[in-house]
């Protein structure tokens, strides 16, 4: 086992596995994973297609629970969502409130807060949309807004509940490809100033190199870890800059041909 996943973790996955039905219908997801997420990192996880990627996000997220093996979080075993932990949907949509504004779906993720009034709930929640360029558009409803708009939307909730863990379930993979570039920046930018630990599942090879310190890379159904992959490019990445140096030329060859079943 690669020793980058043997390691103690922050966020620790440990002989997880997910199997799903009985008898002849039974289907093993997960094997056995092991991965251990360091603090303040930015972690993405690939693998082929059905090979449990979201699975594995969800169990590390205590929103299901894994057949064996266990997650645990700053020590403690993860056996619901934690407090702490915020899990970014892929579908941006379905996790807004349509009959909430803008600014009232972010202040969702506060205005339950222990001593947090409702006026200090909004003019907080008004901060993290004009941190996601959004602060004209407070009053506007979901259905009034773009894709790209409605994911900023809900990146700026998710940073509204403070998040120690920010786990990122193919975010980017519903928009245009220019908002998904506008969208890696606002997130490396903010996960840099505001020091939380991100772990990205993402099918997309370059996605993965450009965003993350490292890349845990699973195997087809039953998946493990076959390989984690440490970045090794400099920061603050830019868009036009960082795709032409060798070593992200390197390991975005070495990673689809992975993926492509053409490498170890």
């Amino acid at each position: 086992m690669d020793a980058s996943v043997a390691s103690p973790g922050y966020l620790s996955i440990s002989g997880v596995g997910k199997t799903f039905g009985s008898g002849a219908s039974q289907t093993e997801a997960l094997g056995e994973i092991d991965l251990a997420v360091r603090g303040g990192e930015f972690l993405a996880i690939v693998g082929p297609s059905g090979c449990g990627k979201s699975t594995l996000l969800q169990i590390a997220a205590g929103l299901a629970l894994p057949t064996r093996g266990l997650v645990q979080f700053n020590g403690q075993t993860v056996t619901a969502p934690p407090s702490g932990i915020v899990y970014l949907f892929q579908q941006y949509g379905k996790s807004l409130f349509p009959w909430r504004t803008v600014l009232d779906n972010v202040a969702f993720a506060v205005e339950h807060r222990p001593g947090m009034s409702r006026a200090a709930a909004r003019d907080a929640s008004r901060a993290y949309l004009d941190m996601v360029g959004l602060a004209d558009f407070a009053g506007h409803y979901p259905a009034q807004l773009s894709g790209g708009m409605q994911q900023r939307v809900t990146i700026a909730r998710a940073l509204a509940a403070q998040p120690r863990v920010l786990l990122m379930d193919e975010p980017f993979s519903s928009v245009d490809a220019l908002t998904r570039l506008e969208l890696h920046a606002i997130v490396q930018d903010l996960w840099q100033k505001h020091g939380f630990t991100a772990v990205l599942v993402t099918h997309d090879a370059d996605e993965a190199v450009f965003l993350a310190d490292r890349i845990a890379v699973l195997s087809a159904r039953p998946s493990r870890v076959v390989r984690v992959l440490e970045t090794g490019l400099p920061r603050p990445r830019d868009r036009l800059e960082t795709p032409e140096l060798p070593r992200y030329l390197a390991l975005r060859h070495e990673l689809l041909a992975m993926l492509l079943g053409k490498g170890a």
